[in-house]
């Protein structure tokens, strides 16, 4: 199933300077980008987008929310839209498990970072771990309507595709 999903490169990322690595995997495995954007995102934009669509505060606690949403405020972050063959599962599997310490190595989260949820929780500090992915089908359609107006999504074709639209 050909699907579309957000891609989200957190401030972690771009102060590191390791953006152009990050992107290259998504690029290497094919994915097609349809939109890509910098932007300093708004406590409420992060509000709409970590708990009303994910739930976080919900699930980790409004704590948790909070320190999430200050560090998603820290510097800027790319945006990207992304398609390909059940792309949310290929994403998150390149991505990795959301907690740096638990992430397989050849991971994102695996390669360059190791943060766990305890120091983090303890510390009262961010969990940095470079990148945020659409879960689902359903979170994926509404992130992007959140983060892209139609207009900023190009569905062009790719020249030598390996897939069919």
């Amino acid at each position: 199933m050909l699907q579309k999903t957000l891609i989200v490169l957190k401030p972690d990322t771009i102060k590191r300077n390791i953006v152009g690595e990050i992107i290259s995997r998504f690029e290497k495995v094919g994915l097609h980008l349809l939109g890509m954007k910098m932007i300093l995102p708004t406590e409420e934009h992060l509000h709409d987008h970590y708990e009303t669509i994910g739930k976080l505060g919900t699930r980790r606690g409004e704590e948790v929310l909070k320190v999430n949403s200050d560090f998603m405020r820290s510097g800027p972050v790319i945006a990207m839209v992304r398609e390909g063959v059940e792309s949310i599962e290929v994403v998150r599997k390149m991505v990795g498990a959301t907690e740096p310490k638990s992430a397989l190595p050849g991971t994102i989260r695996g390669d360059y970072s190791h943060l766990s949820y305890g120091y983090s929780d303890e510390n009262k500090a961010w969990l940095t771990n470079l990148v945020h992915a659409s879960a689902t089908q359903e979170e994926a359609e509404q992130e992007i309507a959140l983060w892209f107006a139609q207009s900023e999504i190009y569905d062009h074709e790719m020249e030598g595709h390996l897939y069919k639209r």
